[in-house]
Protein backbone atom coordinates (compact mmCIF):
# COMPACT_ATOMS: atom_id res chain seq x y z
CA UNK A 1 0.00 0.00 0.00
CA UNK A 2 1.04 3.57 -0.66
CA UNK A 3 0.01 5.81 2.25
CA UNK A 4 -0.57 9.55 1.87
CA UNK A 5 -1.27 11.57 5.01
CA UNK A 6 -2.70 15.06 4.56
CA UNK A 7 -3.40 17.72 7.16
CA UNK A 8 -7.19 17.61 6.87
CA UNK A 9 -10.19 16.30 4.95
CA UNK A 10 -10.10 18.97 2.24
CA UNK A 11 -6.44 18.29 1.53
CA UNK A 12 -6.90 14.52 1.26
CA UNK A 13 -9.93 15.00 -1.02
CA UNK A 14 -7.95 17.31 -3.30
CA UNK A 15 -4.93 15.03 -3.52
CA UNK A 16 -7.05 11.95 -4.22
CA UNK A 17 -8.98 13.85 -6.91
CA UNK A 18 -5.76 14.95 -8.60
CA UNK A 19 -4.57 11.35 -8.70
CA UNK A 20 -7.83 10.00 -10.10
CA UNK A 21 -8.07 12.77 -12.68
CA UNK A 22 -4.57 11.94 -13.91
CA UNK A 23 -5.53 8.28 -14.30
CA UNK A 24 -8.67 9.15 -16.25
CA UNK A 25 -6.66 11.37 -18.61
CA UNK A 26 -4.24 8.49 -19.28
CA UNK A 27 -6.82 5.94 -20.44
CA UNK A 28 -9.97 6.23 -22.51
CA UNK A 29 -12.46 4.69 -22.10
CA UNK A 30 -12.15 4.49 -18.32
CA UNK A 31 -14.21 2.47 -15.80
CA UNK A 32 -14.45 4.12 -12.39
CA UNK A 33 -15.73 2.21 -9.36
CA UNK A 34 -17.62 4.61 -7.10
CA UNK A 35 -18.33 4.62 -3.37
CA UNK A 36 -20.94 6.53 -1.39
CA UNK A 37 -21.09 7.93 2.14
CA UNK A 38 -19.72 11.08 3.70
CA UNK A 39 -16.03 10.49 2.99
CA UNK A 40 -15.94 10.63 -0.84
CA UNK A 41 -18.14 13.73 -1.13
CA UNK A 42 -15.15 16.09 -1.13
CA UNK A 43 -13.44 13.98 -3.79
CA UNK A 44 -16.53 14.13 -6.02
CA UNK A 45 -16.76 17.90 -5.55
CA UNK A 46 -13.16 18.27 -6.68
CA UNK A 47 -13.63 16.07 -9.76
CA UNK A 48 -16.81 17.95 -10.73
CA UNK A 49 -14.98 21.26 -10.30
CA UNK A 50 -12.27 20.05 -12.68
CA UNK A 51 -14.90 19.17 -15.27
CA UNK A 52 -16.58 22.58 -15.00
CA UNK A 53 -13.15 24.26 -15.28
CA UNK A 54 -12.33 22.36 -18.46
CA UNK A 55 -9.50 20.42 -16.79
CA UNK A 56 -11.18 17.03 -17.19
CA UNK A 57 -13.95 15.43 -19.18
CA UNK A 58 -15.98 12.31 -18.59
CA UNK A 59 -17.16 11.72 -22.15
CA UNK A 60 -15.77 8.17 -22.21
CA UNK A 61 -16.28 7.39 -18.53
CA UNK A 62 -18.39 4.50 -17.23
CA UNK A 63 -19.10 4.08 -13.54
CA UNK A 64 -19.99 1.07 -11.43
CA UNK A 65 -21.11 1.49 -7.85
CA UNK A 66 -20.02 -0.57 -4.88
CA UNK A 67 -23.43 -1.11 -3.39
CA UNK A 68 -27.09 -0.19 -3.04
CA UNK A 69 -29.61 -0.55 -0.24
CA UNK A 70 -32.40 -3.07 -0.52
CA UNK A 71 -36.00 -2.10 0.12
CA UNK A 72 -35.94 1.58 -0.84
CA UNK A 73 -36.77 3.15 -4.18
CA UNK A 74 -33.98 4.61 -6.33
CA UNK A 75 -35.55 8.05 -5.89
CA UNK A 76 -35.46 7.80 -2.09
CA UNK A 77 -33.10 10.53 -0.79
CA UNK A 78 -30.93 7.88 0.89
CA UNK A 79 -30.67 5.50 -2.05
CA UNK A 80 -27.19 5.38 -3.48
CA UNK A 81 -28.48 6.12 -6.97
CA UNK A 82 -29.92 9.35 -5.59
CA UNK A 83 -26.68 10.08 -3.73
CA UNK A 84 -24.55 9.63 -6.85
CA UNK A 85 -26.86 11.78 -8.98
CA UNK A 86 -26.80 14.61 -6.46
CA UNK A 87 -23.15 14.51 -5.43
CA UNK A 88 -21.38 13.46 -8.62
CA UNK A 89 -23.28 12.61 -11.79
CA UNK A 90 -25.24 15.86 -12.14
CA UNK A 91 -22.44 18.24 -11.03
CA UNK A 92 -19.92 16.47 -13.28
CA UNK A 93 -22.23 15.99 -16.27
CA UNK A 94 -21.98 12.18 -16.24
CA UNK A 95 -24.45 10.36 -18.47
CA UNK A 96 -26.71 8.20 -16.27
CA UNK A 97 -26.80 5.60 -19.04
CA UNK A 98 -23.13 4.90 -18.39
CA UNK A 99 -23.67 4.27 -14.67
CA UNK A 100 -24.32 0.82 -13.22
CA UNK A 101 -25.46 -0.38 -9.78
CA UNK A 102 -25.98 -3.78 -8.17
CA UNK A 103 -29.59 -4.67 -7.38
CA UNK A 104 -31.19 -6.77 -4.69
CA UNK A 105 -31.79 -10.14 -6.29
CA UNK A 106 -29.44 -12.95 -7.25
CA UNK A 107 -30.02 -12.61 -11.00
CA UNK A 108 -29.26 -8.88 -10.93
CA UNK A 109 -26.10 -9.47 -8.88
CA UNK A 110 -24.89 -11.95 -11.49
CA UNK A 111 -25.78 -9.50 -14.27
CA UNK A 112 -23.80 -6.77 -12.50
CA UNK A 113 -20.70 -8.97 -12.43
CA UNK A 114 -21.21 -9.69 -16.13
CA UNK A 115 -21.53 -5.97 -16.90
CA UNK A 116 -18.19 -5.26 -15.19
CA UNK A 117 -16.58 -7.92 -17.38
CA UNK A 118 -18.22 -6.50 -20.51
CA UNK A 119 -16.85 -3.06 -19.67
CA UNK A 120 -13.34 -4.53 -19.51
CA UNK A 121 -13.01 -4.51 -15.72
CA UNK A 122 -12.70 -1.68 -13.23
CA UNK A 123 -9.72 0.59 -13.86
CA UNK A 124 -9.85 2.32 -10.47
CA UNK A 125 -12.09 1.55 -7.49
CA UNK A 126 -12.81 4.22 -4.87
CA UNK A 127 -13.39 2.92 -1.34
CA UNK A 128 -14.31 4.31 2.04
CA UNK A 129 -13.68 2.44 5.29
CA UNK A 130 -16.18 1.43 7.95
CA UNK A 131 -15.32 1.64 11.64
CA UNK A 132 -15.56 -2.15 11.82
CA UNK A 133 -13.24 -2.55 8.82
CA UNK A 134 -15.90 -3.11 6.19
CA UNK A 135 -15.41 -2.07 2.56
CA UNK A 136 -18.52 -1.68 0.45
CA UNK A 137 -21.01 -3.58 2.55
CA UNK A 138 -18.64 -6.51 3.08
CA UNK A 139 -19.08 -6.85 6.82
CA UNK A 140 -16.67 -8.70 9.14
CA UNK A 141 -16.78 -12.39 8.23
CA UNK A 142 -16.99 -11.76 4.48
CA UNK A 143 -14.91 -14.20 2.46
CA UNK A 144 -11.97 -13.23 0.27
CA UNK A 145 -13.67 -15.10 -2.57
CA UNK A 146 -17.00 -13.25 -2.28
CA UNK A 147 -18.66 -11.73 -5.34
CA UNK A 148 -21.57 -9.32 -5.77
CA UNK A 149 -24.39 -10.53 -3.53
CA UNK A 150 -27.08 -9.52 -1.07
CA UNK A 151 -25.87 -9.09 2.52
CA UNK A 152 -27.33 -8.37 5.94
CA UNK A 153 -25.96 -5.18 7.46
CA UNK A 154 -24.42 -5.34 10.91
CA UNK A 155 -25.97 -3.41 13.78
CA UNK A 156 -22.84 -1.22 13.96
CA UNK A 157 -23.10 -0.31 10.27
CA UNK A 158 -26.80 0.45 10.57
CA UNK A 159 -26.14 2.66 13.60
CA UNK A 160 -23.32 4.46 11.75
CA UNK A 161 -25.63 5.12 8.80
CA UNK A 162 -28.60 6.15 10.92
CA UNK A 163 -27.45 9.78 10.81
CA UNK A 164 -28.55 9.90 7.17
CA UNK A 165 -32.11 8.73 7.95
CA UNK A 166 -34.94 10.24 9.99
CA UNK A 167 -34.83 7.38 12.52
CA UNK A 168 -32.69 4.30 13.14
CA UNK A 169 -35.67 2.19 12.21
CA UNK A 170 -35.62 3.62 8.70
CA UNK A 171 -32.15 2.23 7.92
CA UNK A 172 -32.43 -0.81 5.62
CA UNK A 173 -31.35 -4.16 7.02
CA UNK A 174 -29.80 -5.43 3.79
CA UNK A 175 -27.98 -4.28 0.68
CA UNK A 176 -26.46 -5.52 -2.56
CA UNK A 177 -22.69 -5.13 -2.59
CA UNK A 178 -19.67 -5.92 -4.69
CA UNK A 179 -17.78 -8.80 -3.10
CA UNK A 180 -14.21 -8.63 -1.90
CA UNK A 181 -12.96 -10.62 -4.90
CA UNK A 182 -14.78 -8.18 -7.19
CA UNK A 183 -13.11 -5.23 -5.50
CA UNK A 184 -9.69 -6.86 -5.63
CA UNK A 185 -10.09 -7.44 -9.38
CA UNK A 186 -9.88 -3.66 -9.93
CA UNK A 187 -6.59 -2.61 -11.50
CA UNK A 188 -6.09 0.09 -8.89
CA UNK A 189 -7.79 0.98 -5.60
CA UNK A 190 -7.99 4.36 -3.88
CA UNK A 191 -9.21 4.28 -0.28
CA UNK A 192 -10.12 7.40 1.69
CA UNK A 193 -10.43 7.67 5.47
CA UNK A 194 -10.98 10.75 7.58
CA UNK A 195 -11.37 11.35 11.29
CA UNK A 196 -10.05 9.89 14.52
CA UNK A 197 -13.00 7.48 14.71
CA UNK A 198 -11.49 5.65 11.71
CA UNK A 199 -7.97 5.42 13.16
CA UNK A 200 -8.33 1.91 14.65
CA UNK A 201 -9.78 0.50 11.42
CA UNK A 202 -6.97 2.18 9.44
CA UNK A 203 -4.38 0.52 11.68
CA UNK A 204 -6.00 -2.90 11.36
CA UNK A 205 -6.28 -2.52 7.59
CA UNK A 206 -2.63 -1.57 7.10
CA UNK A 207 -0.74 -3.17 10.00
CA UNK A 208 -3.02 -5.98 11.12
CA UNK A 209 -3.25 -9.59 10.04
CA UNK A 210 -5.06 -10.34 6.79
CA UNK A 211 -8.27 -11.85 8.06
CA UNK A 212 -11.98 -11.89 7.25
CA UNK A 213 -12.67 -10.28 10.65
CA UNK A 214 -11.34 -7.05 9.05
CA UNK A 215 -12.43 -7.17 5.41
CA UNK A 216 -10.30 -4.15 4.49
CA UNK A 217 -7.17 -6.10 5.48
CA UNK A 218 -7.54 -8.09 2.24
CA UNK A 219 -6.38 -4.93 0.45
CA UNK A 220 -2.87 -5.82 1.62
CA UNK A 221 -2.93 -8.52 -1.07
CA UNK A 222 -3.61 -6.09 -3.92
CA UNK A 223 -0.62 -4.86 -5.99
CA UNK A 224 -1.74 -1.23 -6.22
CA UNK A 225 -3.64 0.37 -3.34
CA UNK A 226 -3.33 4.06 -2.51
CA UNK A 227 -4.61 5.14 0.91
CA UNK A 228 -5.38 8.84 1.47
CA UNK A 229 -5.74 9.82 5.14
CA UNK A 230 -6.06 12.97 7.14
CA UNK A 231 -3.89 13.39 10.23
CA UNK A 232 -6.66 12.26 12.59
CA UNK A 233 -7.27 8.98 10.76
CA UNK A 234 -3.54 8.19 10.80
CA UNK A 235 -3.08 8.61 14.56
CA UNK A 236 -2.55 4.91 15.32
CA UNK A 237 -0.09 4.15 12.51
Amino acid sequence: MQIYIEKDYDALSHRAAEHIAARIREKRPFVLGCATGGTPQGLYRELARMVRSGLLDFNTLSTVNLDEYCGIDENHPQSYRFFMRQHFFLPAGIDFRNSHFPACDARSCAAFEKKITELGGIDLQILGLGKNGHIGFNEPGSLRSSRTRIVTLSLETREDNARFFETKGDVPHSAATMGIATILDAREIVLLASGEHKARAVFQMIRGAVHEAVPASFLQEHPRVLVFLDAAASKEL
